[in-house]
């Protein structure tokens, strides 16, 4: 896997540009989940994925997948594939697709038919994730998103004040973020299901649990114990929000394997800083 980190001009919308190659025996498929995450756009050359969300959607024989922001688990299963990723910060998502993000929380779409991700659909026609050809491609995505931020108006600079909240560790409830925002408790409730895909009361207690669970990819060593936020109140407290966005608990998570998902989370540390997109900070303008 390769993380290219958008240009400055544009780091405000993306958490990263990513290639990934996934290599199985032939006719042999891995099985893995995508964590809670802000929005992604996916396209594949090689095997496609099959892709089940917590709402109940099922996507296979798909080159382009999109899914919305999440608070769940993505299950997939895929073969030997080639992809290029993107991902859409809270400001990508109201720029780029513009549709209110709560109507595609926790959900996954094939590309070329769902109306929002119309257009996408031409990076999936010239996007082959061809390793000799990534920095060629990369250069597409680049050139295509400037023109496509070019296309829209003034953004909301809300949004990026909600998302610099999200990203304080003290923050302690949604009146303490609204008021650090400088927005009102409706407002903030209001923009938070557009932008985000969910209400904030949700999203700080994902912030919490993700904190925690890239604690532990990054050293499982350490065990639970060593990983979780110091804004739990105890590990029951944990053992509550493992459940609710994991959809199990986290002895349950620590006995699976997560072939992608492991090396994705480290590697990301290690080139990029950052293990989770949701623990990502966007550059300013």
């Amino acid at each position: 896997m390769r993380f290219h980190a958008p240009p400055a001009d544009l780091a405000r919308f993306f958490t990263t540009f990513y290639r990934v190659e996934i290599v199985v025996p032939e006719g042999a498929r891995v099985a893995d989940a995508l964590q809670p995450e802000w929005a992604n756009l996916r396209f594949f050359a090689g095997d496609f994925p099959v892709s089940r969300s917590v709402a109940g959607d099922r996507v296979a024989g798909a080159d382009f997948v999109a899914t919305g922001p999440s608070s769940g688990p993505l299950d997939f299963t895929v073969g030997t594939t080639r992809l290029w990723g993107i991902g859409l910060l809270p400001l990508g998502w109201a720029t780029f697709v513009g549709e209110p993000a709560h109507r595609a929380a926790n959900r996954v779409f094939d590309g070329r038919q769902a109306p929002p991700f119309a257009a996408f659909v031409p990076l999936a026609d010239d996007l082959a994730a061809d390793p000799g050809r990534e920095e060629a491609e990369y250069a597409r995505l680049v050139q295509f998103f400037r023109h496509e931020a070019s296309r829209h108006g003034d953004e909301d600079p809300r949004i990026a004040a909600i998302h610099a909240m999200l990203l304080e560790e003290d923050v302690g409830d949604v009146a303490d973020m609204a008021e650090r925002a400088g927005l009102t408790t409706r407002t903030l409730e209001r923009l938070a299901r557009r932008a985000f895909g969910f209400p904030p009361k949700l999203l700080l207690r994902r912030q919490r649990f993700m904190r925690s669970l890239a604690n532990y990819m990054l050293d499982p060593q350490a065990g639970w114990s060593g990983s979780i936020d110091r804004g739990y109140y105890d590990q029951s407290h944990f053992v509550r929000d493992c459940h609710r966005f994991l959809g199990m608990a986290p002895s349950e998570y620590a006995a699976m394997g997560h072939p992608v998902m492991a090396s994705f989370v480290r590697e990301r540390h290690r080139l990029y800083g950052s293990a989770v997109q949701t623990l990502d900070r966007p550059s300013a303008a």
